[in-house]
């Protein structure tokens, strides 16, 4: 009886887990508001429904789109796939509650592997095609932007 009720008590602690990390909007590495790197524009457009705002441009990397949302944007570099989710809202939070207004000192404590340097707190590595996170700061020290994307060069 005694072991059903621990695996009742570790299967609970699992889902809440589980829940907890559904309801964060923004996953380092990976991306936000439910939107990933790597999605194709249908698959976000479907998730997300139609952007309030749309944008088509050319840059020094060809052509790009960005889909604009009430709290993030998404950018599609080479109108293929997602390359980046950013936002500035802080109604996008972590699972530890980290977002736009935290203070570099809660990036620091709740971001594990984070990196801080004069600006910003980074996860991964600035090398072409591979994954960061970017908590972007202002001069008071607070999350003013964040940034999940592939670096492009």
């Amino acid at each position: 009886m005694r072991r059903l009720a621990v695996c009742v008590a570790v299967a609970g602690l699992a889902w809440a887990a589980t829940a907890a990390a559904a309801a964060a909007t923004i996953v380092p590495q990976r991306g936000i508001g439910g939107v990933t790197l790597g999605m194709t524009e249908p698959q976000v457009r479907q998730s997300q429904g139609e952007p309030i705002r749309l944008k088509n441009g050319r840059n020094e990397f060809g052509r790009y789109r960005i889909l604009r949302y009430p709290t993030f944007q998404v950018t599609f570099q080479g109108l293929d796939k997602v390359t980046a989710v950013q936002t500035t809202s802080p109604k996008q939070r972590t699972v530890a509650g980290i977002g736009v207004g935290s203070r570099k000192a809660q990036v620091k404590a709740k971001v594990p592997g984070v990196v801080c340097e004069p600006g910003h707190c980074h996860l991964g590595k600035f090398l072409p095609g591979r994954r960061v996170t970017d908590f972007f700061l202002g001069r008071t020290g607070l999350v003013t932007r964040v940034v999940v994307g592939f670096v492009i060069d």
